[in-house]
């Protein structure tokens, strides 16, 4: 983990600052600083307080939040149980700390919660397919193309304003132990 940071659940009283940092991390001026901006697929927000008061009141899933020494938000990520596997979402690190090892300490942290919180060995993430240097992050650190894909929610502004026509999601998956696999249905 990062010298001095420590790590957190979110509670309903950091809405204001994790929307600040997603929104940061992804969208605006801001987000053009480091190399996780999306502004030039979306633009909008990135997330809204009643996305964000959902995911944290809603017991299978946990926003995750690591803060610096001095109490400033570095990065969060939300994690989510579904079954057999946890996704891990919301990805965020501030702008000036990306390319730090901030993110690649986030994503340990969502990784070992869903595994020793919730029992769960196989994580899924989705990203934009046109995030060719995200998706290769996320292979570096053992996520696999699964080959399927999803649609990105045009016509839905609380996921931000597309300025693209060709937008859509690959899903990426993770086993985090071998042996973990699923095993087959004997139906």
């Amino acid at each position: 983990m990062v010298d001095g940071a420590q790590m957190s659940v979110a509670s309903l009283g950091d809405v204001a600052r994790l929307i600040a940092l997603i929104q940061s991390a992804y969208r605006g001026a801001d987000s053009r600083i480091g190399w996780t901006s999306e502004d030039h697929l979306l633009g909008g927000q990135r997330i809204d307080a009643e996305m964000m008061t959902r995911a944290i009141a809603d017991p299978d899933q946990r926003v995750l939040m690591m803060n610096g020494a001095d109490g400033a938000l570095l990065a969060c990520a939300t994690v989510e149980r579904r079954g057999a596997f946890g996704t891990i979402g919301t990805l965020s690190v501030s702008p000036v700390l990306q390319a730090s090892g901030v993110g690649k300490a986030m994503l340990a942290q969502a990784e070992r919660y869903l595994q020793s919180t919730w029992g769960i060995y196989r994580a899924r993430l989705s990203v934009i397919a046109q995030r060719a240097e995200l998706i290769a992050w996320y292979e570096r650190r053992g996520y696999k193309l699964t080959g399927e894909t999803a649609p990105f929610p045009y016509g839905d502004t609380s996921f931000g304003l597309p300025k693209r026509d060709d937008l859509y999601f690959v899903i990426m998956e993770k086993l985090m132990r071998a042996g973990m696999e699923p095993k087959a249905s004997s139906d």
